[in-house]
């Protein structure tokens, strides 16, 4: 992981997405959390997996965790406008495509938003 920003009760990392990287990001969101959190876990990962299969392994991203409301927000910024987030339904004997489903299944609400001059995206999930 390259920078790692805390601020308060937030948490902002800015790292290269290698699959490797996964693991530390899920450790560093529990031990900032400071509570079992196993759905956060489970969409920071799904994110930022999504960047590594999707826009590809080594793009910049960031990715922020934030608490307010009773709420616990999730992003992930990434460079490509146009590899956006498809929920779709995977068959019993496919491999892959359940990480959104899974997301959305624990998320109270996720979405994408692209920013003007599309010069990348965020996908965010919110949990209660």
């Amino acid at each position: 992981m390259s920078e790692v920003y805390d601020t308060s009760a937030d948490l902002e990392v800015e790292l290269l997405a290698f699959p490797k990287a996964v693991p530390e990001l899920r450790r560093v969101v529990r031990e900032r959390l400071g509570a079992p959190c196993a759905d956060v876990q489970l969409c920071v990962s799904e994110l930022v997996g999504n960047v590594i299969r999707h826009v590809g392994e080594g793009a910049p991203v960031r990715l922020r965790v934030s608490r307010a409301g009773g709420l616990t927000r999730v992003e992930v910024d990434d460079p490509d406008p146009c590899a956006l987030p498809v929920l779709v339904h995977a068959m019993a004997d496919d491999e892959t495509g359940r990480g959104l489903a899974l997301l959305d299944a624990v998320a109270s609400r996720w979405g994408v938003d692209v920013g003007q001059g599309a010069a990348g995206k965020t996908v965010w999930c919110e949990l209660e």
